[in-house]
């Protein structure tokens, strides 16, 4: 099993949608951005990505410059080049082309030396199904509580 290390969560994916499918990517980054990746200086809880051209991009993914990097610092919020099979493209396409299905990046991470992104496959949530998610962590945080009193 390879080193990983989490840079960065989009904790906001799992209260606001169901996610159906995960897909690990590469990112085409320039090497300040690299540099700021690995202090963990990555933002992707407004991220998304869309499909443009028959390739994936992720907007909104903030990379903080890096503090060094002077004229070489690219914009932070610049649209980064996923690096996915054409086949995975192709499925992709398919998947987000329906109602209510969006691209999500899930995490940040390193694997050895490279970096990677998780991108979920993702259904909305209504606020019904906010609210049965939040009874059901709710409940299950109580019964843990319980049993851990009981077994003191």
């Amino acid at each position: 099993m390879e080193n990983i290390k989490i840079i960065a969560k989009n904790k906001k994916a799992q209260l606001n949608y169901f996610i159906l499918r995960k897909i690990e990517c590469g990112i085409e980054l320039f090497g300040t951005e690299v540099k700021s990746v690995r202090l963990g200086k990555v933002n992707i809880s407004e991220a998304y990505a869309s499909i443009e051209g028959g390739e994936v991009f992720v907007k909104a993914m903030n990379i903080s410059p890096y503090e060094q990097g002077n004229i070489f610092n690219r914009d932070p919020l610049r649209h980064k080049k996923l690096l996915m099979h054409k086949k995975e493209i192709r499925t992709l396409i398919g998947e987000s082309a329906q109602d209510g299905y969006a691209l999500i990046p899930l995490s940040v991470y390193l694997k050895g030396s490279l970096v990677k992104l998780e991108l979920g496959v993702c259904k909305g949530k209504k606020l019904y199904d906010k609210r049965n998610d939040l009874k059901e962590k709710s409940a299950k945080r109580d019964i843990d509580r319980a049993i851990k009193e009981r077994n003191r």
